[in-house]
């Protein structure tokens, strides 16, 4: 196998001063001194979020500060990290809300894990996850980070409620109505 041997070529006096790249380089540092600051103060300034996108996922309460999760456990199922984690509780039979299946006893989610794709979001059928547009998120521990039930409703607070599962009148009434289109 031939070795092909790249001659270099000796440098000009010129070129062993630097100072063709030192002028470059300060040309660059004046260009950059004369444009306006695009830093941004932060926490004081935020970004701005695009339209779409995806942040920390949380649990939602309905208007009148009710769980809207029924521990269906889709989110757990199709989240691809394993970053959910639910134990499903029965609702007591004497409980005003008795008409709904169930609700989650405990409900977590690793934020360590979690990796944002919104999956969660998409299948839950009673929109009760929702990723927020918080991208700051941050703790001093890995157990800061594991998200309990409380902590995800804390962070999630009330959005309104287009299915109202829990107002048993209006159950009752959809019932009453689909009885009588048979």
């Amino acid at each position: 196998m031939a070795v092909k041997v790249i001659e270099q070529k000796p440098l000009t006096i010129l070129e062993r001063t630097y100072l063709p790249q030192i002028v470059g380089g300060l040309k660059i540092t004046a260009r950059n001194m004369l444009k306006p600051s695009v830093t941004l103060q932060y926490p004081d300034e935020r970004p701005v979020i695009p339209a779409g996108y995806r942040g920390v996922p949380v649990l939602v309460k309905d208007p009148h500060g009710r769980e809207k999760c029924v521990s269906c456990q889709l989110c757990e199922f199709v989240c691809p990290p394993k970053a959910i984690r639910i134990t499903p509780g029965e609702i007591a039979a004497d409980s005003p809300n008795a008409h709904v299946e169930k609700a989650p006893k405990e409900f977590e989610i690793n934020m360590l894990r979690c990796i944002y794709c919104g999956l969660c979001q998409e299948v839950c059928p009673e929109e009760a996850i929702w990723l927020q547009n918080n991208y700051s998120l941050a703790g001093f521990s890995r157990e800061q980070l594991v998200h309990n039930k409380a902590r995800l409703y804390e962070l999630g607070g009330t959005l309104p409620d287009s299915h109202y599962k829990w107002d048993k009148k209006k159950a009752d009434a959809e019932a009453a109505e689909h009885e009588g289109h048979h």
